[in-house]
This record gives structure tokens, sequence and C-alpha cells, in this order.
């Protein structure tokens, strides 16, 4: 496939068809946004809590569907790098920038959002855990409302069978974007927890009402973590 025809062959998926410098624009973030998070990451002091529910999950030899909040991308994005994960990622240009950036440190991406292209997606990350790779969502994303999962893990996992494995990165010391998600960015040197919690199993081929109890379940799993993970910081003293 030649250049000239990308965008005709994106129009047809349902994607935009972007110019050459909206293309040149993708290509300078990513490396921008790759090389900003690794050079960060590498100095931050990471603390996991729970760590058993994730290796409970691969022990099970089980695929799982991770689940966390979208301004949490950053720590998320190099913690869980070099595994294969599939993550959904919007079909406008900041999913075109996220795509970008998660694809260098070995992610795959699902094009889609609750508003576009969902179900394409939906169905395409159904196929990659039947595949043996697990999926990752931003349960809030692309655009709100803050802290409110959407459906898409859970209809996912009554599909599949896969455990949904919830968790969520809170930084001591941070930058907070004035965005709609608080989107954190760690300063360096800055200590980094990561609290995972119990997975959610959901049966296979569940009726509404148990697809309803288990998105209640995830929702409450995630603001919990959120609180945890947040107020982490403000009870933690210094030993000396």
């Amino acid at each position: 496939m030649s250049a000239s025809d990308e965008p005709m062959n994106r129009a047809e998926e349902g994607m935009p068809a972007f110019s050459r410098a909206d293309r040149f624009k993708f290509w300078l973030v990513s490396h921008l946004g790759y090389w900003s998070i690794r050079l960060i990451s590498i100095t931050l002091r990471w603390q996991v809590d729970g760590w058993e529910h994730y290796q409970g999950i691969q022990a099970a030899g089980r695929n799982m569907i991770h689940a966390f909040w979208h301004g949490r991308i950053f720590m998320g994005t190099y913690f869980w790098r070099n595994r294969g994960i599939v993550v959904m990622t919007s079909r406008n240009r900041d999913g075109e920038y996220i795509a970008g950036v998660i694809r260098r440190f070995g992610y795959g991406a699902a094009r889609g959002s609750s508003s576009r292209g969902g179900r394409r997606a939906l169905i395409e990350m159904i196929r990659e855990i039947q595949n043996g790779r697990d999926v990752a969502f931003a349960m809030d994303g692309p655009t709100g409302p803050r802290y409110v999962a959407k459906p898409g893990a859970v209809w996912i996992a009554s599909k599949t069978g896969a455990p949904i494995f919830p968790f969520h990165f809170s930084a001591e010391r941070k930058w907070t974007l004035r965005s709609w998600d608080l989107f954190q960015i760690p300063k360096p040197f800055s200590r980094v927890i990561l609290i995972m919690g119990e997975p959610i199993y959901v049966r296979e081929d569940a009726d509404e009402r148990e697809l309803d109890a288990a998105q209640a379940r995830l929702q409450a799993s995630l603001e919990t973590l959120l609180r945890l993970g947040d107020g982490h910081w403000e009870t933690v003293t210094e030993t000396p």
C-alpha cells in the first residue's frame, strides 16, 4: 500500500483521512511522548500492592481485561510495557497521538470509542483475547465523565469469560493537568504506588441483571482503588 492510498483506506474503515502534515505531527508527538514517558519513568520508585491478584490470574492461564482511569495512562504505559496488551484508543486526533506512543512501548491499539467505531473495536478486542492476548480499557475515556466506568469491559468479559483486572496508579509528587481527566505526570524521582484490585468475573452470556451487577462492582472497585491510592500519600510518614 502506498502512502497516497492510506487516507482512502482509513476513510473506508471509518477513520479520519489525515493530511501529510497531520501524520508528521503524529510521528513527532509519538517520539516526544515515548521519550518523555521513558526518561521520567526510569527514575521513579515503584511500590506494588495486591500483586497476588495479577499472579493468580496468570497462574490460572487466563487472559485478562485491564481496567483503569484515563488520567493515569502515563504511569500505566510504562509499567505494563512490552506485554503485547491491546488498548482501546479513540478514532480522533487524540487517539492517534496515544496510539503512536503506546505502540512504541509494545502495545497494540484497537481503534474505537463509546461514540465512534466502538462496536468494531470491542469485537476486535474479543478476538485478541481469543488469540491469547490481554486487553485494556481507560474506563472513563475518551472524554469522560471522569471516574465513571463505561460498560465495554463488562460486555467483553461476558463474551469471553476473561476476568476484569482493576488497578490504580498514584504518584507522590506529580504535575496534574487541567484536563477533563486531571491527567497526572509524575515528577522525576517520585514514588509511585500501584494498587491492584481483586479480579471481577462475569458469567459468559450473562443476562442484563448480572451485567448491571458486574458493572456496579467494577465501578466500586475502581473508586476504592482511587481513594486508597491517592490517599496513600496523605497517610505515609517518612522513616528516619
